[in-house]
């Protein structure tokens, strides 16, 4: 049957190619029976045993790579992880959940989930599921992840050690569906000016999005920052939900373009719940795909501007091929516009992959991201914007109206080395852990928290002491400061985030965020 392999692969493309409108070259000599004709050759006549998947699989990828540096192969398992985090849910017991010496640590049940609805609670530490232990026998976290995921409606045992109590519990919880949801906050920043932050754009992203709109309006918003920061993107059809929600009908969001994909328009389907109030976007070096589309249609509208730096120049359209088996192509097919006409990508060289994967590095070694005068901007680059004709230039990403430097001061060496070794996140998980019964009874209100509560001096004390076990130590007076300094803010923002949520984590850093506070003062003060 092998021998037949190159009939099935021109099979597969025949049917996709009755939609995509493809001509494939077919006949004696033509690359797709020479192909055939080599898988089979190697198949049955190689020397040693061949795997066969793998060897097309490497074949496919083989193919993509000397493209564009986003076209891409999957298989089932990868595109199963990849298409999860959109999808708006996965089946599960529902708990956020992290690794403490080698135990999982219940940071908080999902309310309403499985496992809260069974009496779990957060410093609860799952050591056995199914009578198999977990903790201490150096399982991975994806092996956890596994195990304790499963079906809807199947059920599984979970023992569990809690804090003040000497027995073992065990909970029998029934796996149900779990929410993901893709918005990481949403309040009122200031008097009048509300904040919605969005980490992706997933299939429950729009009605997330508009739902804490109506809520912050209810509490007096007339403005809004609207944070797309470290935002990777996600699904076109979100974008263009929520892009419509700050525009007027017949508006034009996004088109793309391609050789043999005609050019395709996007345009507000209605008029937006969201279109008088004053929109500040933000965005960083890691802002990209779905979120550049959002932020280059609010700012050629002239709905709002765009504050922080230079976006990533991810504006490459990917259609998905699937395969019989769940594995998946992602090929490239054309390029996004903004409504003023900019290519959204950056250039890349075809084929060369490591230049592109290292181009935020050469951005940053370059100055980019301190300094917007190292950005070089020609004529070539000028486009307008479609109501007030203000300039905007193109040449990849969505270049910000108003640019705000990286501080790079910041965060010390010290720091990020503290923080790479986990040292960081362990001692704060294990001070709350230990602290969490007292701080709720003392924080019943998270407003008195954010204006009260400081950080014990002994708990970064013992980060300090703990990253010198492990060689790292300031390399003077100075550093040692200022690594006190932000190490009480991220755990600050940290117990923050466990005891309430990721809304509460974002109002206590972004009373540091320089973007956020730009944005902050330019709606306040108006320059």
């Amino acid at each position: 049957m092998k021998k037949y392999l190159f009939i099935a692969l021109v099979a597969f493309l025949a049917v996709t190619s009755a939609s995509a409108q493809l001509r494939i070259k077919m006949g004696k000599n033509s690359p797709i029976e020479k192909l055939g004709r080599a898988e089979i050759a190697i198949t049955n006549l190689y020397v040693d045993s061949v795997d066969e998947n793998k060897l097309v699989e490497d074949a496919i990828r083989g193919m993509l790579e000397k493209l564009d540096p986003h076209s891409s192969y999957a298989t089932a398992k990868e595109t199963k992880a990849m298409n999860e985090p959109l999808n708006g849910s996965f089946d599960g017991i529902g708990v956020q959940f992290n690794m403490v010496d080698d135990t999982l640590l219940v940071i908080q049940p999902v309310t309403n989930g499985p496992s809260e609805k069974v009496g779990i609670i957060a410093g609860d530490r799952i050591v056995a599921v199914n009578d198999t232990a977990i903790s201490g026998v150096k399982m991975s976290k994806e092996e956890i992840m596994k195990r304790l995921r499963g079906p809807k409606g199947t059920t599984v045992n979970l023992t569990i050690v809690r804090r003040g109590i000497k027995d073992k519990l065990i909970f029998k919880v029934k796996r149900d569906k779990i929410p993901v949801t893709t918005m990481d906050a949403a309040y009122m920043i200031r008097p009048g000016i509300g904040y919605i932050r969005l980490g992706s754009f997933g299939l429950t992203s729009h009605k997330e999005v508009t739902i804490a709109m109506d809520s912050l309006k209810k509490k007096g918003m007339k403005d809004l920052i609207f944070d797309l920061e470290d935002n990777g993107g996600g699904y076109l059809q979100a974008a263009a939900q929520i892009a419509n929600e700050f525009l007027q009908k017949g508006d034009l969001i996004v088109y793309t373009s391609g050789r043999a994909a005609p050019r395709q328009e996007y345009k507000a389907q209605a008029n937006g719940r969201w279109r008088k109030g004053k929109v500040v976007v933000l965005t960083n070096e890691f802002t990209a795909s779905a979120a550049e589309i959002v932020s280059g249609a609010i700012q050629d509208q002239d709905r709002g501007v765009v504050v922080g730096r230079r976006t990533f120049g991810k504006g490459l359209v990917q259609r998905p091929l699937t395969f019989d088996d769940g594995s998946e192509i992602r090929l490239t097919i054309a390029h996004y516009y903004t409504p003023s006409g900019r290519c959204i990508q950056k250039p890349y060289k075809k084929g060369d992959r490591l230049d592109y994967a290292m181009d935020l590095d050469k951005r940053y070694k370059h100055g980019e991201f301190t300094n917007q005068d190292s950005i070089h901007l020609s004529d070539s680059l000028k486009y307008y914007t479609l109501r007030k004709h203000r300039v905007v230039y193109g040449g990849g990403g969505i270049m910000p109206d108003y640019f705000v430097p990286l501080d790079t001061t910041k965060y010390t060496k010290m720091h990020r080395q503290l923080a790479a070794k986990s040292i960081v996140i362990n001692h704060s998980l294990k001070f709350i852990d230990a602290h969490r019964k007292e701080l709720k009874s003392q924080y019943k209100d998270f407003d008195k928290f954010l204006a009260t509560y400081e950080v014990p001096s002994s708990l970064i004390d013992g980060i300090i002491a703990e990253g010198k076990k492990e060689k790292i130590e300031p390399k003077d007076e100075a550093e040692l400061t200022q690594t006190k300094k932000y190490l009480a803010l991220q755990l600050k923002a940290l117990v923050a985030r466990d005891i309430w949520d990721m809304s509460q984590y974002f109002q206590v850093w972004n009373e540091t965020n320089e973007i956020v506070q730009r944005a902050v003062q330019l709606l306040t003060t108006g320059k």
